[in-house]
């Protein structure tokens, strides 16, 4: 098992773990916990918005530098997703980091996209469907998040008991660091991850995986219960 960061070259084969904590996949988990069906993942906003184009009936969710753009129907916000009506809808959603990194992975045995709140059924998933198969964590932010995460995943898959408590701190250091950094920002152009930030911390929250079909320009995510 390796945990590896975005710029790294991702063998094929392998069982591979996208993961992103603040925010793309705790908005996705709590997205499919509001009840909706599916999740196509862009890499970017020209494909998600092309997407929006052939299905009209998408509801298009996401971020650029963290903030929502204007003809999105939400921001890449969990706390968002949990107070909307979203019971059988279909999103279309595009990260700066989290789509980007499942577009990343070429012809994988199987993949995944994890957050903390999702975490141990995402274990239990790969247990029970690929354990003899090798698997690359990939961390798509530079920041402490999604390194604890990998490291609380890794820890699962390897038998052991890793302890939620550092896997919390490591969520709130990472957002500390999003914090200092949006400082140094315009206040436009700065992120208050105050209301999202209870989500990204609810550590096995979501009872499911969120597993990945590749398609041509996109990745279709589906909620599997575990």
């Amino acid at each position: 098992m390796s945990i590896v960061g975005m710029d790294a070259e991702i063998p094929t084969g392998g069982v591979v773990v996208v993961i992103d904590v603040i925010r793309a996949f705790t908005t996705a988990a709590v997205a499919f916990e509001r009840g909706v069906t599916e999740i196509a993942c862009a890499p970017s906003l020209e494909v998600g918005r092309a997407l929006r184009r052939l299905l009209p009936d998408r509801l298009l969710v996401g971020e650029a530098n963290g903030l929502k753009p204007v003809d999105f129907n939400f921001g890449n916000s969990p706390f968002e997703m949990s107070v909307a009506r979203l019971d059988g809808q279909r999103l279309i959603q595009t990260t700066s980091n989290g789509t980007l990194g499942l577009a990343r992975c070429p012809k994988p045995t199987a993949l995944l996209a994890v957050s903390a709140r999702n975490v141990g059924a995402t274990a239990r998933w790969i247990a029970s469907n690929h354990a003899a198969t090798p698997c690359t964590l990939i961390c798509t932010g530079r920041t402490a998040e999604d390194w604890a995460c990998a490291t609380y995943l890794s820890g699962l898959l390897n038998g052991s008991a890793p302890r939620r408590a550092d896997l919390v701190a490591g969520i709130m250091d990472g957002a500390a660091e999003h914090a200092r950094g949006y400082a140094q920002l315009p206040a436009s152009e700065r992120v208050d991850l105050s209301n999202d930030l209870r989500f990204c911390c609810d550590v096995d929250r979501a009872e499911f995986a969120m597993v990945g079909d590749v398609r041509k320009d996109h990745v279709v995510l589906a909620r599997v219960p575990c």
